[in-house]
């Protein structure tokens, strides 16, 4: 009995402690990007960051906050931020000037007048933000194997299910919709040349990414021959 006793609070303090990092976490994150997106601008009064932000942020929260409590192992996963293989060190490396770009630009776009985007453009770039994040939120109810690295774990399954029935990467498309239409949803034109860079450095991902699994995960060859698009349907 008190075994029993010990082991469910010592559940309860891992929870309470996987609870606290990610809330120091996410509001860290929050800080962070704010700062990052507000400060370029030089003004509060920049509506299109306050909305982008909203929707990244709210939807955020309620998800972490849900994992902590239903999953958190899955959470553990999903803060796992160091990369395995060189090749993706590479492509994380590659990968950090036009992501930072993506979010800095549209500040001095804001500031210097570079370009103008219209209050629709600004609403439909945010519809498909949050579209992305629609995707990649489904992908998590999916795979719980779903990590932010490069790896495969111990019972680690192939998941032929829900979007993965589709493609092999749907998590990559929500991203991609994240990457391109950040820049408009924050109201500038040219800073969509940085989302768009990230274009090839995701390909490049997946494709290393592929290796990875036929080597380490059982049955992904199989999937990979019923399954044979990686991103679009009848393209690629």
């Amino acid at each position: 009995m008190n075994s029993s006793k010990e082991n469910i609070k010592d559940k309860e303090l891992k929870t309470q402690d996987l609870y606290r990092r990610v809330i120091l976490r996410l509001l860290a994150g929050a800080v962070i990007l704010t700062a990052v997106v507000i400060l370029p601008a030089g003004r509060l009064a920049y509506w299109q960051a306050w909305v982008y932000l909203a929707i990244i942020y709210i939807p955020l929260f309620t998800v972490a906050l849900y994992y902590v409590k239903h999953d958190p192992q899955f959470l553990e996963r999903r803060m796992r931020l160091k990369e395995k293989e060189s090749e993706q060190k590479q492509i994380i490396s590659l990968s950090f000037i036009p992501f930072s770009l993506a979010f800095v630009l549209p500040g001095f776009d804001q500031r210097f007048g570079w370009s103008h985007v219209s209050t629709g453009v600004v609403l439909a770039a945010d519809a498909l933000v949050m579209l992305g994040n629609c995707i990649i939120y489904r992908v998590f109810h999916e795979n719980r194997f779903a990590s932010r690295i490069i790896e495969v774990e111990q019972k680690q399954m192939v998941i032929q299910s829900g979007p993965y029935a589709i493609v092999r990467h749907p998590m990559y498309i929500g991203s991609l919709l994240l990457y391109i239409f950040t820049p408009l949803a924050l109201g500038s034109a040219w800073a969509v040349i940085a989302g768009a860079i990230m274009i090839p450095l995701i390909i490049a991902r997946i494709i290393n990414e592929e290796s990875v699994l036929k080597r380490d995960l059982p049955g992904y060859p199989e999937y990979m021959r019923k399954t044979r698009y990686r991103l679009i349907p009848g393209i690629w």
